[in-house]
């Protein structure tokens, strides 16, 4: 019987090793099968799994596919072979069409079921073609070394009566995952054997022992508190809030033991939320068997703070079991060599205990197209999943985020807790049209934490000129001013910068050069010195900066609350002496039209709730009302409807649904601003490498972002020049010179078309 090869082998040379190096096809296609099926066994899938694995490689049963393993050049359809066969086998109980999907996209991505792709064929036009003719005719061999069974289980799922077929697409999705995941890992375990080589994969501390560190760490923290003195007003409300904390951790832990499902925290700025949200989470999972906990944020300045905690709180486990997956993690900060290659291996495929990564890159790995995104989804299932700061889930696919948790608690066994001071009003009994049921609240009694953590005293002050501004700027000496877009920051920083201390922040800025600013105006508010700053909406992603008094331009009111967490952040101050002022700008700077209606909300609510803008009751007034108005607005990418259109027939149009789901609209470019020496240096070392590595990470803080138009205007100018050209393209430029960046304003220039299109960048 001729044996058919999955995987040829070379030496360092590229000669051709024997065949008896190879890797068989029967071998591989094994192997691929039982992890995939390991992989879904979580979700009850692993017979679904282990067949679309076994077929996944069939069209490698062709003399055409294995003349090009041993040096042919012409390009062999391996893919639609086993797509066909699973389809003809199970295609009448719908299964075989999913496995089909996955099988035909196992390298090149999941494609639209019929209709249209973009440079990508159907799955209608995948299964049109046909043996010996369209694609290569299979050596029947196949079929003594697979064998396919006449039936297959039907998915366990539970799907929404409202969004049946939404289920199935994301079982797809699921399955898919499973499959190219093994895929992967079976082919680099064929390869690094021939290197005598094994991955450094796996191997991580376990959840109960990381409890244990955990809860170490917390017990000595509360044994430092309870010795520390108490003599001073300060110092005793400092005690009384960390015995508030305490309390918060201990009320959510006991909550653990309930059924898996979803779950809120609702605890003020201040409150402790992170170490409590973490510490249900651990607990939660030990109780009920669960894998691993996934901590969601939306900004990644966040997340560097939080992920260095947690690998603090895990004491001596932290470094090896804390995954932080987003665009600027910089692994020069880990002191481990084999940890940071285990964990840039972990960032492939989140294996790891604990993941610590952007609400973006969670969300839209959920509804992606391509293997490398989707390859991460099966190790979801089975978690833990805390959504910090829930409020800022984009509104505009708010709909078909809410179903994708539905769907992750109710059919892959996780957990999801909504964590946030201003929780977004999305549950049933809010009112929310199939909104959210059965949520357990963890923190106890919210709206009295919320009395006893008030720092603040919130008020509308109405309309305030820019005159107005500048007199209030004039009269307080410490104080943060936030406005809407960059224009109105820099107008207001150039009419105030004669008063001591004022600075300004912007996005403009490289994210260095953000960081020193941001050292400085905390060494003056520290000092009791002069500091008054004027900044964009990006102070509010966590900047951990406490004022005295700040004046936040109307916005949503998630955003004033974001804000209010700038005032009296470390609770030093009385509330009634502490205020954040929210104001009309001149007509000239009103709100742009993405914030027009969240600010007109806002001021509803504001007159309703005059006494207490951020009680519990007023948000979930605010949000309940905003939901009312945004109506269909919630799905305006029609993610929802481009499945329920296409459930019937499972022609689910994965590649477009993909495209559409994008939770960062941008038609921005990143600059790289040769900010120092050190910048200088990685621009050098760019300039000279073949393969970027981890460069663009250690690049990441001295990028700055602008629109496409403006960096071809600049390029045309000759003022920027593309990096490395040869290998990268135009992939990577980089500002020439600094004459263009301005200490106080970063990126800037004499160009009145740009700064107008800017003006809506905030």
């Amino acid at each position: 019987m001729k044996v058919y090869y999955a995987h040829s082998a070379q030496d360092q040379f590229c000669n051709l090793l024997p065949y008896e190096r190879w890797q068989t096809l029967q071998s591989h296609a094994q192997n691929v099968g039982n992890s995939a099926a390991n992989f879904a066994q979580v979700f009850g899938a692993q017979d679904i799994a282990y067949y679309t694995g076994q077929l996944h490689d069939l069209g490698k049963y062709s003399l055409e596919f294995q003349a090009r393993l041993n040096g042919g050049s012409r390009p062999v359809d391996h893919s639609t072979a086993g797509a066909k066969i699973a389809f003809e086998f199970w295609g009448s109980i719908a299964i075989g069409k999913l496995m089909a999907f996955c099988i035909a996209g196992h390298h090149a991505g999941l494609a639209n079921g019929a209709g249209e792709g973009d440079n990508r064929n159907t799955l209608k036009q995948r299964l049109a073609l046909q043996f010996g003719k369209d694609i290569p005719e299979l050596d029947s061999v196949w079929l003594q070394e697979i064998k396919l069974p006449k039936t297959l289980p039907v998915p366990p799922l539970k799907a929404d009566v409202h969004h049946p077929y939404f289920s199935y697409a994301f079982f797809t999705r699921m399955l898919y995952s499973c499959l190219v995941d093994a895929d992967y890992l079976d082919t680099e375990a064929f390869y690094l054997n021939l290197e005598n080589k094994i991955a450094e994969r796996g191997g991580y501390p376990d959840l109960n022992a990381l409890q244990q560190h955990f809860n170490q760490f917390i017990n000595a923290f509360r044994r430092r508190i309870a010795q520390a003195p108490a003599q001073t007003e300060a110092e005793q409300r400092n005690a009384a809030l960390n015995r508030l904390r305490s309390e918060i951790l201990d009320h959510a832990v006991e909550q653990a033991a309930q059924a898996q499902g979803l779950f809120t925290l609702t605890v003020p700025t201040g409150g402790g939320k992170t170490f409590t949200s973490m510490a249900f989470a651990l607990e939660h999972a030990k109780r009920h068997g669960m894998r691993r906990v996934i901590y969601v944020i939306p900004f990644t300045s966040i997340i560097e703070q939080n992920a260095a905690e947690f690998r603090k709180a895990f004491g001596e486990l932290g470094e090896q079991a804390v995954l932080e997956h987003h665009s600027t993690f910089d692994d020069g900060k880990l002191q481990n060599e084999t940890t940071k290659d285990k964990l840039r291996l972990s960032s492939e495929n989140w294996d790891a205990p604990i993941v610590v990564t952007t609400t973006v890159q969670f969300f839209e790995s959920l509804f992606a197209d391509r293997s490398s995104r989707c390859r991460k989804l099966h190790n979801i299932a089975g978690s833990v999943i805390i959504l910090d700061e829930a409020q800022m889930l984009p509104l505009n696919l708010l709909l078909s985020i809410m179903q994708a948790i539905k769907e992750l608690a109710q059919n892959y066994h996780c957990s999801v807790v909504m964590c946030t001071a201003t929780q977004p009003a999305v549950q049933a009994e809010n009112g929310f049209y199939r909104g959210f049921e059965n949520v357990r609240e963890i923190a106890p009694k919210p709206t009295a934490l919320f009395d006893k953590l008030r720092r603040t005293t919130v008020h509308h002050i109405g309309t305030q000129t820019d005159a107005d501004l500048l007199a209030k700027l004039a009269e307080h000496p410490q104080m943060l001013v936030i406005v809407n877009n960059r224009r109105h920051a820099r107008s207001l920083y150039d009419q105030a910068k004669h008063l001591d201390g004022t600075f300004h922040l912007t996005t403009l800025m490289c994210a260095k050069h953000r960081s020193q600013k941001l050292d400085e105006i905390r060494d003056r508010l520290k000092n009791s010195e002069p500091c008054r700053v004027i900044a964009t909406s990006l102070i509010e992603a966590g900047v951990d900066v406490d004022f005295p008094l700040v004046m936040r331009a109307e916005a949503g009111l998630d955003s004033v609350a974001q804000a209010a967490g700038r005032c009296n952040r470390e609770g030093k101050r009385p509330s009634e002496n502490s205020f954040v002022w929210i104001f009309a700008p001149e007509e000239q700077w009103k709100a742009p039209p993405e914030l027009a209606t969240q600010a007109a909300v806002m001021r509803l609510t504001a007159d309703s709730f005059s006494d207490d803008l951020l009680s519990t009751q007023a948000v979930a007034a605010y949000f309940a009302e905003l939901y009312q108005l945004k109506g269909s607005e919630l799905d305006n990418k029609k993610i929802l409807k481009m499945h329920n259109d296409t459930g019937q027939s499972l022609d689910f149009p994965f590649q477009t649904i993909a495209d559409k789901f994008r939770m960062i609209e941008s038609h921005m470019q990143p600059l790289i601003i040769p900010f120092d020496v050190e910048a200088e240096s990685l621009i050098s070392s760019l300039h000279h490498v073949d393969h970027i590595g981890g460069l663009l990470r250690k690049l990441q803080p001295y990028t700055v972002q602008i629109p496409e138009k403006a960096l071809a205007a600049l390029y045309k100018a000759g003022r920027i020049e593309p990096i490395n050209e040869k290998n990268f393209g135009k992939q990577f430029y980089t500002l020439i010179g600094l004459d263009l960046y301005d200490e106080v304003a970063g990126l800037s220039w004499g160009d009145t078309e740009f700064l107008k299109r800017e003006s809506l960048v905030f």
